[in-house]
């Protein structure tokens, strides 16, 4: 599949906002519908807070019902955020013309006077982080179906971004909160704001970090040095909170100043692993249970090259090839416990304990 709105040369890159946004108002957004401002305020009872339904990386996302009946989530953005009107940018450059099942489908935007808004479908179950690992969740209702599901869907959502698009997509901020379930608990990856597409002619870029804690690859987060395989690195982490029905964000597994990560290898060494399981999900396959598990492993190995490719992770999770374990090594640890991470260099970056989206601390 390809999208003629994503070459852009080295030159427009280097744009200013007012420029670039001049230019999507020119062009990219003839590829989506365009939105009135006061169509998506009567569609959100004006932005009423019972219509919130979260938070993004750079404004609000509202639930609207248009009179057709159609129910979309409206993604504002804040007047005052220099950063997200990168992201909207970016969101709309990128998403305009994708299309798979587990995408989340951008229906169109806003960009009247001050208003910079994203139209999206509407997703009924809300995120996966409020289904499994918020302070309402009900984790029982996520039984072992549904959570391989889950797995299965966002593997192959990351496959159809690595693989089969030109140019391809790195995501860039796999989370639970970026992974929205519909009515029948399927998954929708989300959010594209930090995204950046990657040509067929290079092997990796060096840029700025951006993500969330905790989900990082080793090698993105202390370097810069970002490929493919830094998703793949946060799907593994994914599949962890998955099973588990645990936050990657906490930092103290087993006593100690552990991130899940660590813990789970610890149990997989000492022959406990099944212990990781939620035992709010009822009953499971025990060897399904421990594949995904082992699967994670290989996702989250420290050596980028030693992680497999998304369609190689459908290819595990989804048939009943047997798995060696023996060629795991220690998967790559980058904990988020409020201290410093230390490179190969012996410097050392510093990150908050707080799982939030890295760019939202960091000035552009």
């Amino acid at each position: 599949m390809s999208c003629g709105c994503f070459g852009n040369p080295s030159s427009q890159r280097k744009k200013t906002p007012v420029l670039a946004l001049r230019e999507v108002e020119g062009h990219l957004l003839e590829n989506i519908r365009r939105f009135s401002y006061n169509e998506l305020r009567v569609a959100t009872n004006n932005f009423n807070s019972s219509n919130k339904i979260g938070r993004g990386g750079f404004g609000i996302v509202y639930k609207g019902i248009f009179k057709s009946g159609l129910q979309v989530a409206v993604k504002t953005l804040s007047a005052e955020s220099k950063q997200g009107l990168r992201e909207f940018l970016t969101e709309i450059n990128i998403i305009s013309n994708v299309r798979h099942p587990n995408l989340v489908e951008l229906i169109g935007c806003c960009v009247e006077g001050a208003n910079r808004i994203l139209v999206y479908e509407y997703v009924v179950n809300n995120s996966l982080d409020r289904a499994l690992l918020g302070y309402t969740s009900d984790r029982s209702k996520l039984n072992w179906e549904k959570r391989s599901a889950i797995c299965l869907g966002t593997a192959r959502a990351l496959a159809f971004l690595h693989e089969e698009l030109v140019p391809r997509i790195v995501h860039r901020d796999i989370k639970a909160s970026n992974v929205l379930l519909d009515k029948d608990y399927l998954p929708k990856v989300g959010d594209f704001g930090l995204a950046k597409l990657f040509p067929d002619d290079i092997t990796h870029i060096s840029t700025r970090i951006a993500g969330t804690t905790g989900y990082l690859a080793p090698e993105y987060a202390m370097g810069g040095h970002l490929t493919m395989k830094a998703d793949v690195y946060s799907f593994g982490v994914l599949i962890l909170e998955i099973v588990s029905g645990q936050s990657s964000s906490k930092s103290n597994w087993g006593g100690s100043n552990k991130v899940l990560l660590e813990w789970a290898w610890q149990l997989y060494e000492e022959g406990r692993l099944l212990e990781l399981v939620d035992s709010e999900m009822g009953e499971y396959p025990e060897d399904k249970a421990i594949k995904y598990l082992i699967v994670a492993f290989f996702c989250t190995q420290a050596g980028a090259n030693r992680r497999p490719l998304m369609s190689q992770v459908i290819h595990m999770l989804s048939t009943k090839t047997r798995l060696n374990d023996k060629e795991l090594a220690a998967p790559g640890f980058f904990p988020d416990t409020g201290g410093s991470q230390k490179t190969s260099a012996g410097s050392s970056i510093h990150f908050s304990s707080t799982p939030v989206t890295i760019t939202e601390m960091i000035p552009r």
